[in-house]
């Protein structure tokens, strides 16, 4: 998994970093070198929200989020920067690398984005940073494939619930797809990794995880970009 940011040496991108909103020269992928080298220094970890959902299954975060983590996932996802979902897609790799250890054939499966989020990002956030992903990995001598065996239903946005009211739209979140491609291939079976950017309450992923569960393809872990960290009131 080396030379993660070569990645960012050849697009001219908005003069606007990424990563702190600033106006820098040097931008690769619209990130200053200063928010590349905060980004390369991040190391991934394993994270728990407390309390953790059941179901949920072990978790693998690069980072808090936090930072110019936060600001090129928001640039990405909300302001339409399509092209940081290579190196962003590289950082997932990495994740993915850590939370399974030695090489070998791997399912990644992205969290889906409802079709109104879909058409709002102009394409399923995602899918395309698993796609950045999956070659990553193969370029790093793993087995690597993508796999679509959920769909997301529509639901309200998280933002307007508690903590009750997002777990209980997550539950409802998924639905199996009825196409016959989800299937496991022929030799070893793949260590399937649920794909996500971001963990806040776990409940998403557990919902994920119980509906995938039920079709045989038990995910061992998570692989998240960003863990949302717990505010203590003083």
């Amino acid at each position: 998994m080396t030379g993660l940011w070569t990645d960012l040496a050849d697009l001219v991108l908005p003069a606007t970093c990424a990563g702190c909103r600033e106006r820098r020269p040097g931008l690769r992928h619209g990130v200053c070198p200063a928010c590349v080298a905060a980004l390369g220094a991040l190391r991934p970890r394993s994270v728990r929200p407390t309390p953790a959902p059941p179901g949920l299954p072990a978790c693998v975060a690069l980072g808090p989020y936090a930072g110019p983590l936060r600001e090129a996932l928001l640039a990405y996802k909300e302001h339409g920067r399509h092209g940081l979902a290579r190196p962003l897609g590289a950082l997932l790799a990495e994740v993915v690398a850590a939370a399974v250890g030695t090489a070998r054939p791997v399912a990644l499966v992205p969290v889906p984005d409802t079709a109104a989020a879909a058409r709002s990002r102009y394409g399923d956030h995602l899918d395309r940073l698993a796609r950045h992903c999956a070659a990553r990995l193969n370029r790093g001598g793993w087995a690597a494939r993508v796999h679509r065996p959920l769909r997301a239903l529509p639901r309200p946005d998280s933002v307007t619930l508690d903590s009750a009211g997002r777990a209980a739209a997550a539950e409802a979140a998924f639905r199996p797809r009825s196409t016959a491609s989800w299937g496991r291939a022929a030799g070893t079976a793949p260590v399937v990794v649920l794909l996500d950017d971001i963990v806040t309450t776990g409940v998403t992923l557990a919902a994920a995880t119980r509906v995938l569960s039920a079709t045989g393809w038990v995910p061992s872990v998570a692989a998240v970009l960003a863990a949302t960290q717990k505010r203590h009131r003083l």
